[in-house]
């Protein structure tokens, strides 16, 4: 996917005009109770990957997703969104990939969107929410898109989403704020719960954000597992998961992240455009400052893990 030791982004989005106005349409015009939609252009993008030492983007579409309520301008807006980002990696083949949006919760159609996409140059992999409408991971009215996805052995990146009910003046604050957080716990937590690792175990699952909440919630969960306080819980299998460095991941999250996985699942990602390149900046020297592992330097560390993780996907022009 790259030269050894580069550095790929799987974690930046797209925010082409038709989709904003597809969503501000649709009412989502603070997306998240966030104050508006960012600024993107694929010139700006590559600026900014740039002077960054970025060689990489795997780029997706944020929360909200492209399902606003109805099934079949959903099914639309997906294909509309994955072909546009299949035409942005074939202007810029050696800067951009992709990763699919799926009209989720409509499943025939996530199906639909998925075989159709899969041969289309620059998609390495399926985005998605921590849960669409209400719809978590673990549902077993995702079991067909699972099974589709395991004989592909896809790669899927679950990014968070507002949790049903959000009411953003509860806290005074956005969902990315902490609610993200949580609901990246709570959809993860619910995918193992489910057994889908288990059962689906050539997919593999980037999760956003170190996990967000979910190193400080393992225990617990494995605790009310072993109790027998929770219905229909099997065997809890976490070590398939992969994450992202995304957000604020020093000096807390990753220490207890890789306390519990290790380090050969990590992955870089700049959540670009919606944190502005200052920020993407600032983190990334951050990063190369407080790095906790001195063994193990975290650029060459998170490069040579992404190459792992892409070396079976399947963009027909590569």
């Amino acid at each position: 996917m790259c030269g050894e030791g580069q550095l790929v982004d799987v974690h930046s989005h797209v925010s082409p005009d038709f989709y904003v106005d597809a969503a501000r349409s649709a009412g989502h015009r603070t997306p998240d109770a966030m104050p508006g939609w960012p600024q993107w252009t694929a010139a700006e993008h590559l600026e900014m990957m740039r002077r960054n030492g970025i060689a990489r983007s795997v780029v997706s579409i944020s929360s909200p997703g492209v399902h606003f309520g109805d099934d079949t301008a959903a099914a639309e807006l997906a294909v509309q969104v994955n072909d546009y980002m299949s035409e942005l990696h074939a202007e810029h083949p050696t800067d951009f990939d992709f990763f699919a949006a799926l009209p989720l919760p409509d499943v025939d159609a996530s199906i639909a969107e998925s075989s159709r996409t899969a041969t289309l140059p620059g998609r390495v992999g399926l985005g998605i929410e921590t849960n669409a409408h209400g719809m978590y991971l673990g549902a077993t009215a995702l079991d067909p898109l699972w099974t589709v996805l395991d004989a592909e052995q896809a790669v899927v990146f679950v990014h968070p989403t507002s949790p049903p009910g959000f009411d953003p003046t509860v806290l005074g604050a956005p969902a990315p704020f902490v609610e993200f957080l949580f609901d990246t716990a709570r959809s993860v937590i619910d995918l193992v719960r489910a057994g889908v690792p288990q059962r689906f175990p050539r997919i593999r699952f980037i999760v956003g954000h170190c996990g967000g909440v979910l190193p400080a919630l393992m225990s617990r969960v494995e605790l009310f597992a072993g109790a027998g306080l929770l219905p229909s819980s099997g065997e809890l299998d976490w070590d398939t998961l992969w994450f992202d460095l995304a957000g604020a991941p020093l000096p807390d999250q990753v220490p207890a992240l890789v306390s519990r996985f290790g380090t050969s699942r990590l992955l870089y990602g700049s959540d670009f455009c919606f944190t502005p390149e200052p920020a993407v900046t600032g983190l990334l020297k951050m990063l190369d400052a407080g790095w906790p592992i001195a063994e193990q330097p975290w650029r060459p560390l998170v490069a040579a893990n992404a190459a792992r993780l892409f070396e079976h996907s399947r963009p027909v022009d590569r």
